[in-house]
């Protein structure tokens, strides 16, 4: 693919900045903001097992019960048109050999048993030598977090594609937010946590200059 050819993925990227005021008085359509979810819908996964869920919070309510537990999160509250957490299943799905798993392979994968089951025993060697994920539950769960990231990413780029702002959220007490959340029927904690939340809108401010380090000095050759 030509430079061309990215031309309008990088300038998206460049459009792109952790928007720090959303202007209250513009929405983001609804076919807009399908567009960004299915962003995250399509992202790779390790082995394709998606260990992610996506909770849109729209509730005014919802969000200054959140408001306490999350200060990196009021500018979006503030006026972003929709906002995003992105929740991490935890080691009662991950296992290898746990229900969820058994339902990706057949269900969703739609895999034959004997491949399945190949499939099954690589991912439990990979969960038990590669990355010694079987050891703490706080394994598998980081480990399922930094795929939430791809979601994030894509949805981020495919927004800025759009024209739509974004900031990405990491300023949170993670057990505030998930105790509010559980307490509301909202998170069930033997199956997720909170992994990173994300504003979608439009801004009401100048974007800073982007700044960057040099090509040169984040890449080497070898």
């Amino acid at each position: 693919m030509t430079q061309s050819n990215l031309s309008p993925i990088l300038d998206a990227l460049k459009f792109r900045y952790a928007c720090k005021k959303f202007d209250p008085s513009k929405r983001v359509s609804d076919n807009d903001f399908l567009s960004i979810l299915e962003a995250a819908r399509l992202s790779p996964s390790s082995y394709g097992f998606e260990p992610w869920k996506l909770l849109v919070v729209q509730n005014p309510e919802l969000r200054e019960a959140l408001r306490p537990h999350a200060g990196g999160a009021h500018n979006s509250f503030n006026g972003a048109s929709h906002f995003v957490i992105l929740l991490a299943r935890k080691s009662a799905d991950l296992r290898y050999d746990s229900e969820y798993i058994s339902y990706m392979l057949h269900e969703v994968q739609g895999l034959p048993e004997a491949t399945a089951a190949l499939k099954r025993s690589s991912f439990e060697n990979f969960q038990r030598e590669s990355f010694k994920l079987l050891e703490s539950d706080r394994a598998m769960f980081d480990w399922a977090s930094k795929q939430t990231y791809i979601a994030l990413a894509n949805m981020l780029t495919i927004a800025a594609s759009m024209g739509i702002d974004s900031c990405p959220i990491e300023g949170f007490n993670r057990a505030g937010v998930e105790q509010k959340l559980s307490e509301l029927g909202l998170l069930d904690l033997e199956h997720f946590g909170v992994s990173v939340m994300a504003g979608f809108g439009y801004r009401a401010e100048t974007a800073p200059a982007k700044t960057r380090q040099s090509i040169e000095e984040i890449v080497q050759w070898v």
